[in-house]
């Protein structure tokens, strides 16, 4: 079979017919989502001289009305008593029983309303996440590491529907996004903090001090965290047996805690190993967030590359 290479990501569905169907599964990952308003149409982003202080811009960006509508209503739902009531709907991991690749394929579907940075499905992500992380950490020692790059927003199927498969997504407020703790003060730090006014914690004694219901530097494992796809794939991973060093499962778990990883906040709840695994969070973030306007060149080596990692780091299936 020839290898050709899939690149360009805004026109590779024009290839599509041209290619056979291994390419075209590497090729469908690739598209956008549909543009929501005239403000969209002229959103590129594959965008090689885009600079770093360009990401995360939540003041003026083409994805602006959209992405704050977003957390207008993220902000005003996660109370701690609809976190606690996700957590035990979902986490009892009944939904079905499938295979790593099988759920990432569901990924071609989400585009991620919060994300004012790309507009390409979150499969298309994955893979630029995953191979900017190849480029720098190509041996064996650290291989887990782009695998984690390609898997970390796998949560995100929360958000998908399939009623044959016993997937019934939630809305997208109550699965992507930024994270941050609940049962304590909303930090300044958050994107969009007006908008927690509205959170039925904002007023509570019990949740809106600086401590709220925790202990001072109890650590981020006994801290409840607004719900989403890290801490969902974080329970997935760790419940089925996966062989992600700790390494991988914090920045799996806390990759969208940027209140504290970028900003420093909520200090006053995490412990010395939260603090010794901050510096892996941050290596992945780097990654995460700035391979959004890379383009790529994907083979059918590519995706056996990391189909051969998924199997050494994870059975065959996962219940979900």
């Amino acid at each position: 079979m020839a290898r050709a290479a899939v690149s360009d990501v805004q026109e590779v569905l024009l290839q599509m017919d041209e290619i056979d169907e291994f390419k075209k599964q590497a090729a469908i990952v690739l598209k956008t989502g549909e543009v929501g308003d005239e403000s969209e149409a002229s959103f590129q982003t594959i965008n090689a001289s885009k600079k770093k202080e360009e990401f995360r811009n939540y003041k003026d960006s083409a994805r602006q009305k959209r992405v704050e509508n977003f957390y207008s209503e993220q902000h005003m739902n996660m109370s701690v008593e609809f976190v606690t009531q996700l957590r035990e709907r979902h986490l009892k991991l009944d939904k079905c029983y499938m295979g790593v690749w099988e759920a990432l394929e569901y990924l071609n579907t989400v585009v991620d309303d919060s994300d004012p940075d790309t507009n390409l499905t979150q499969m298309a992500h994955a893979l630029q996440t995953a191979e900017a992380i190849r480029r720098d950490y190509p041996g064996e020692e650290f291989d887990w590491f782009p695998l984690v790059g390609l898997i970390h927003d796998l949560g995100k199927l929360l958000a998908v529907t399939d009623t044959l498969k016993g997937l019934r997504g939630d809305a997208q407020w109550a699965v992507v996004g930024d994270t941050f703790p609940v049962g304590c003060k909303f930090h300044e730090a958050n994107v969009f903090p007006e908008y927690f006014e509205n959170n039925a914690d904002y007023n509570d004694p019990r949740y809106n001090t600086r401590l709220g219901i925790y202990e001072e530097h109890c650590g981020l494992d006994k801290v409840m965290m607004s719900w989403g796809h890290d801490e969902y794939l974080y329970q997935v991973c760790v419940r089925n047996g996966a062989k992600i060093p700790l390494e991988g499962l914090y920045m799996i778990r806390f990759h969208s805690f940027y209140p504290w990883h970028k900003h420093g906040a909520y200090k006053q709840l995490t412990d010395e190993q939260d603090e010794r695994m901050l510096q892996w969070v941050l290596k992945f973030n780097k990654y995460d967030l700035y391979s959004k306007a890379d383009d790529l060149k994907i083979t059918e080596d590519t995706l056996a590359h990391y189909k051969k990692l998924i199997s050494k780091y994870f059975p065959e299936k996962l219940n979900w």
